[in-house]
């Protein structure tokens, strides 16, 4: 049975070591952060009709809990989000296909995509209203709109960084430019497209925050504006601590994703 080194074991409690100081360490930080909120709040150094308070905002969750109606808020954001960021994923890999096989096609799209990546987003949601209404079409394309361009360019930009001589034994082995695709690209292209996932659920939360701001009757992003405008601020930053909590959801299970991915290849 294979038995590892006293240098080798003290090495492996070392790094355990570490990472429970990094995981205490930002417990601690979190933790003291919502006691100072609680404090000053409490004793008037901050006003907590303004900056509202950790308490209060669990008061607020645990009113919309018993009615349910934060849950349906929670779950419409999940939705829109989960759909754009699902869709900005396969277009964004399909287009990138298109223009890896066809170079003429990717010199006339370049300067297109890299203007419309550019552009401010938000500048889209009044037009995509107009042109499709105030429903959640409009919400969950303006959360396309923020990620999609940039995961074009960048797939496309890794499909082309693929190891040429990979590329030339593919083709010396007498396959056509499709093998070439699925054998060699596709595959020595999987960390980019995670790595763009990883960017893009982030952004599509954005641009879906973005349409509930202007075209919803529901979600976290209508319940910021709603609560914004009638100044009920302990719906405000529950709503943002929320938020927060779902992007960081989000974000793991794509980092469990990765690791599986990495696992099996």
């Amino acid at each position: 049975m294979y038995e590892i080194s006293r240098t080798h074991a003290d090495y492996l409690r070392t790094i355990r070591r570490h990472k429970h100081i990094v995981h205490i360490s930002r417990i601690l930080i979190l933790l003291s952060f919502l006691f100072i909120w609680e404090f000053t709040a409490n004793v008037g150094i901050i006003d907590s009709f303004i900056f509202s308070s950790p308490s209060k905002i669990v008061q607020c969750f645990a009113g919309m809990a018993a009615d349910q109606s934060i849950f349906l808020h929670i779950g419409v954001t999940i939705y829109e989000t989960l759909l754009s960021f699902l869709l900005v994923i396969a277009i964004s890999i399909l287009m990138a296909v298109l223009l890896w096989f066809s170079p003429k096609l990717s010199e006339i799209a370049d300067p297109y995509l890299v203007v419309l990546n550019s552009l401010p987003k938000s500048a889209l949601a009044p037009l995509l209203i107009v042109w499709l209404g105030a429903n959640k079409t409009t919400i969950i394309v303006a959360g396309m709109s923020v990620a999609i361009f940039g995961s074009i360019l960048n797939l496309y930009t890794s499909f082309h960084t693929v190891d040429a001589g990979k590329l030339m034994l593919v083709y010396t082995l007498g396959g056509s430019r499709f093998h070439a695709l699925y054998k060699v690209v596709l595959p020595c292209s999987l960390p980019a497209i995670i790595s763009n996932m990883k960017v893009n659920i982030g952004l599509c939360l954005v641009g879906v925050i973005i349409g509930e701001f202007l075209a919803a009757k529901e979600g976290l992003g209508y319940l910021i504006i709603y609560a914004s405008q009638v100044f009920k601020m302990d719906w405000l930053l529950m709503s943002i601590l929320l938020l927060c909590i779902l992007a960081t959801i989000l974000y793991s299970l794509i980092n469990l994703l990765e690791r599986r991915c990495r696992r099996r290849y």
